[in-house]
């Protein structure tokens, strides 16, 4: 009897004890090298694989009890890929309640209206927080990862600021922004005054952005828009110089001269009819609906104030005066 009593109270010294010290492991608040400290934990990973990720970064917590906590929580299975940050004054159980939450650090990834797709693939190529998975990849093949079946990428992705867990894949941001630009396009597209002489949610696509490169004062936007209009009623050459710059590619020295204008290519609209062949930059959504539904206008020109507004004209001889004014001075 004394010998089973012995074992019974030497058991509950145990338990007590384990439970003590499971309770000072979870509640304590955990050294740290750094602070704070970032850790990644890769897709797929175990929680012994975080743990021994989050010891080599410096936080004084053996990796056996972090899995072993997980374990008796029942949450080993539930922790979530992602790079984390913590700070000093955190617990073990904090450190597991954040990563089965998903509690990642945000990189930030700014797009911005008119760039082109050869500028938002160097914003992405220069970003320290992303996966550079594209990165020996052409334009085409990154196009086919995302299932799109253009062949030419500019114009297809929506500049807006895209927020992501560091360490992600680029084309998932890649993704998110070209589908993006499918949703809003295809708004617009069923939103847009049907006389309008657009065959395609692309061509209106093309003309958005010739109205996105064109426009120095977002007021302006819906009477540039429509003095393309009014031109491609009438058949008139659209006569535009950021599709002849964009035409030119990387030969375009900030100069555009007299003989670029008379060199034709696919984008020249001073020797091409109708619209270009592609986009020429990413329009934002003012644009998308500008070119969908354009105010009604007899304006066929327009010429920069200086100011960064536009004077519009319905003549010739009215736009000539504007331009000896506002130009020529």
């Amino acid at each position: 009897m004394r010998t089973f009593k012995l074992i019974l109270l030497l058991t509950i010294l145990a338990f007590v004890s384990a439970v003590g010290a499971v309770g000072w492991v979870t509640s304590r608040h955990l050294p740290m090298r750094t602070d704070p400290t970032a850790f990644s934990i890769p897709p797929g990973a175990s929680l012994r694989t975080a743990a021994q990720a989050i010891e080599a970064a410096g936080v004084d917590l053996p990796a056996w009890q972090l899995e072993l906590l997980g374990r008796i929580l029942g949450r080993s299975a539930k922790i979530k890929a992602g790079s984390y940050e913590i700070e000093r004054g955190l617990s073990a159980l904090g450190l597991l309640d954040k990563l089965t939450r998903g509690d990642v650090t945000m990189g930030e990834l700014v797009l911005v209206e008119g760039k082109s797709f050869r500028q938002f693939r160097a914003a992405i190529n220069e970003h320290p927080d992303l996966a550079h998975d594209t990165l020996g990849l052409t334009d085409v093949q990154i196009l086919s990862r995302l299932g799109a079946a253009e062949k030419h990428a500019e114009g297809l992705f929506f500049p807006d600021t895209y927020l992501f867990a560091k360490g992600s894949s680029d084309i998932d941001v890649f993704r998110r922004a070209h589908g993006a630009m499918k949703s809003r396009l295809a708004k617009a597209w069923e939103r847009r005054d049907t006389t309008v002489p657009l065959k395609s949610p692309y061509e209106l696509l093309i003309l958005a952005s010739i109205v996105e490169k064109e426009t120095g004062l977002p007021a302006d936007r819906p009477q540039v828009a429509a003095v393309f209009v009014n031109r491609l009623r009438r058949g008139m050459l659209l006569q535009t110089d950021p599709t002849v710059i964009y035409g030119m590619g990387e030969r375009f020295n900030g100069n555009l001269r007299k003989i670029d204008l008379q060199t034709d290519t696919p984008w020249n609209t001073y020797t091409r009819p109708g619209l270009p062949p592609t986009p020429i930059a990413m329009p934002g959504l003012a644009s998308l609906l500008a070119a969908a539904r354009p105010p009604t206008s007899d304006n066929l020109y327009f010429v920069a104030r200086g100011d960064g507004s536009s004077a519009f004209s319905s003549s010739l001889g009215g736009h000539n005066d504007a331009v000896n004014r506002y130009q020529r001075r």
